[in-house]
């Protein structure tokens, strides 16, 4: 039997989250997908990546998290560590508060750094300089105590190695 656990999966773009979220939820349908805070903006809200986008993708971000429960079972696609780190990336002061009140709705953070060994590729148009020192940002915020205790795993490897080591942290 599986612990109900609500997971934040978080890596730069383009890292494999929405493969080993895709993996994760056909193995496990009774989970629900928090899709990217960026599918959740109107149209009028639609911007190119940058200042105005990460801040409000991180008020979706806390938004949604606060729905869930202790006891839910969920996997949200980024947290808002993600766009604390994107800000960062670009020089800006994040609103740490906010994102604190969100993950504080996260039982178990999942990251995907970036390496060679993984064979990600990501094309030019993604904007790699961004993509690399959102990668950067995030793998030093899990170097200090920002999280507290909140249970962090770095996955690296296989698309199955990915997901076989998720699911043991469900047992």
């Amino acid at each position: 039997m599986s612990v109900p656990l609500r997971i934040a999966v978080s890596g730069t773009h383009c890292s494999g989250k929405s493969t080993l979220i895709d993996d994760f939820l056909a193995a496990h349908p009774d989970y629900v997908h928090e899709p990217e805070p960026y599918e959740w903006l109107d149209d009028s809200e639609q911007l190119e990546p940058g200042t105005s986008s990460f801040l409000r993708q991180l008020e979706i971000s806390v938004e949604r998290l606060r729905n869930y429960d202790r006891g839910a079972c969920v996997i949200a696609e980024r947290s808002p560590i993600d766009f604390v780190a994107y800000l960062l990336a670009l020089d800006e002061e994040p609103p740490i508060e906010l994102a604190a009140r969100g993950m504080a709705h996260v039982d178990l953070l999942v990251v995907l750094p970036l390496n060679d060994r993984d064979g990600i590729v990501a094309p030019e148009s993604e904007d790699l300089e961004l993509r690399d020192a959102m990668n950067e940002r995030l793998l030093e915020i899990l170097a200090t105590d920002l999280l507290g205790d909140l249970r962090v795993i770095e996955l690296q490897g296989s698309r199955q190695r990915r997901l076989a080591m998720l699911e043991r942290l469900l047992l």
